[in-house]
């Protein structure tokens, strides 16, 4: 007997989705394997580094430039021979060397208070209307000298790029409140009747999340991490208000930060979902050719425990299906981590109709990537950093959402990091594989993969037969039109029966006719006619009439 070749199946550890720094919520691979808590206190400590050195450089190129300033008013100063001219008085002479001093004094302020404006906290005030047009550009201008995303030789160069770009760029969407769909009124009709049953703290969230959502109407030009640091602000400010109104309930907070986080977020969605300030959309394309690369990969594979041959299992993988691509249709991240919960459920469901007994970690996450893989989601990465940015971060930490959240952001690394040493292949198969040269076949009854499925000396059937197993699909479909052909020959035999039975009624029909015919012949029947009667023929029973009426006189 041969014996089956081990598989190594995909093992992850448990305290790998914890966050690294052991505080015991789990960790997300956008945030470098911290939880929110940890990525944001990280986060904190490194925008006030980049503060500080960027206040340093600038400092630095105020000193470059009043040493520039002072060497070019050197030659000036020195003692020569001038030519003649009419007598001045001292303070007509220095009045204009003062003017130039005050004035470049103003300018250097203006400078210093524009890089303090654009690294301090956003300040609640709005700019007056003469001054946005200006204020943008310069804030454009300095954000390009001292962001370390722009790869370019000088200050310089970045300052003419954001400026070429700040004429050249795409025109922002309109309002959020101008675009109000169906769904975000109803969003605010049920947040408004929520609110109703809290009476005056009802009203107070009410004014904050509106003065929110206008100031954040004015944050356009920011980049995602600092609207989502601006977002988790305000959940946590008024997570600790709440936690004091309602004295240190944590459901009942839990419950009215939910709501909070369905309107604001469904009022934001359009700004805040896959802004143009990031590469969302260039990843969200680069995953799904990697998934689209990777279409041959099968069941088996990926040691999945789950046999798609049982309806109920087949039923259970369409719906899960289902759940992660309808994870993009929604508006909410605790709607969209909802999706991915339901998905995660039915792979439960279906591991454990397979095995029949309950599933464990191992099973789940290399069930997860299948499911992924055949999925291929829509704008995948968007709705992981959507998620990432803008949910409530006490769901993320802990909870079955947050690990269930863990666990797909592992099954996208995964995916993106996948080779030939994770399918248990060799290197030169694996390419094969990705370059479509060759496509895998179910394994063999021995356990082994054959390599390609290349064209039988046999013919037509057993090319056939070799083009059915390339993926799953197709394997589908050869079932099913097995079970067609199965059916049309049941078909068959159900019409023949059904012409012997209707043979049948004729050949009785007519073998009654023949019999009724028979008996006729032998026992005519003869009908007698009734006989005639005349009028005038005397009847002996007339007396029995009552007598004729006889007419009576009456005296008038």
């Amino acid at each position: 007997m041969s014996q089956k070749p081990e598989r190594r199946g995909i093992h992850v550890d448990q305290s790998e989705l914890l966050c690294k720094k052991g505080c015991g919520y789990y960790g997300n691979a956008a945030w470098q394997g911290l939880c929110s808590k940890c990525w944001r206190e990280e986060y904190q400590r490194a925008k006030e580094r980049q503060i500080q050195e960027d206040w340093a450089f600038a400092e630095k190129l105020q000193r470059e430039e009043e040493v520039a300033y002072a060497s070019s008013q050197g030659p000036s100063s020195q003692p020569g021979p001038q030519p003649q001219a009419q007598a001045t008085p001292p303070h007509a002479a220095l009045t204009p060397f003062s003017k130039f001093e005050e004035k470049k004094t103003n300018e250097k302020m203006r400078k210093v208070t524009t890089v303090k404006k654009f690294f301090s906290p956003s300040t609640r005030i709005a700019p007056k209307k003469g001054l946005v047009e200006r204020e943008d550009r310069t804030l454009r201008a300095w954000r390009g000298i001292f962001s370390p995303s722009w790869e370019m030789g000088s200050p310089t160069e970045a300052l003419v790029a954001r400026l070429r770009e700040g004429h050249e760029g795409k025109t922002s969407s309109p309002s959020i409140s101008r675009q109000a769909s169906l769904e975000t009124d109803r969003v605010s009709k049920d947040f408004m009747e929520f609110l109703k049953t809290m009476q005056r703290p009802g009203r107070e969230i009410h004014k904050q999340c509106r003065a929110f959502i206008e100031s954040m109407a004015n944050k356009k030009d920011l980049g995602a991490d600092e609207l989502s640091e601006c977002v988790q602000d305000f959940y946590q400010n008024l997570s600790d208000r709440l936690m004091s109104h309602f004295k240190g309930s944590s459901e009942s907070v839990e419950r009215v930060m939910d709501q909070v986080e369905k309107y604001i977020m469904t009022r934001l969605y359009k700004s805040v979902f896959c802004p143009e300030t990031t590469d969302d959309e260039k990843k969200d394309l680069a995953t799904q050719h990697r998934i689209r690369a990777l279409h041959w990969v099968t069941i088996e594979m990926l040691c999945v425990s789950m046999d798609e041959e049982i309806p109920e299992v087949s039923d259970n993988v369409v719906k899960a299906i289902t759940d992660v691509i309808e994870m993009d249709s929604k508006r909410v991240p605790r709607d969209k981590l909802a999706c991915i919960t339901q998905c995660s459920k039915h792979i439960f469901s279906a591991i454990k109709i397979t095995k029949k007994e309950p599933a464990s970690a191992d099973d789940f996450l290399p069930a997860l990537i299948y499911i992924v893989l055949k999925a291929n989601p829509p704008r995948l990465q968007s709705n992981i950093q959507y998620i990432t940015r803008f949910c409530n971060p006490s769901r993320l930490m802990t909870g079955e959402d947050g690990y269930y959240f863990t666990n797909l952001c592992c099954a996208v690394a995964f995916i993106e990091k996948l080779d030939a040493q994770s399918l248990n292949l060799d290197t030169d198969e694996f390419e094969r594989y990705m370059s479509g040269q060759a496509s895998p076949r179910r394994p063999t009854d021995d356990g082994g993969w054959p390599l390609e499925a290349g064209p039988s000396p046999q013919g037509g059937a057993a090319a056939a037969a070799s083009s059915v197993a390339v993926n799953p699909a197709l394997a589908q479909l050869h079932h099913s039109l097995e079970q067609l052909s199965g059916l049309s020959e049941r078909q068959d035999r159900l019409m023949e029966g059904a012409r012997g039975l209707q043979e049948e009624l004729v050949s009785w029909e007519e073998g009654v006719r023949r019999e009724v015919q028979h008996i006729l012949e032998r026992y005519p029947l003869e009908v007698r006619p009734p006989p005639a009667s005349a009028i005038d023929t005397e009847n002996a029973e007339t007396d029995r009439l009552p007598p004729p009426l006889t007419p009576q006189v009456f005296a008038g």
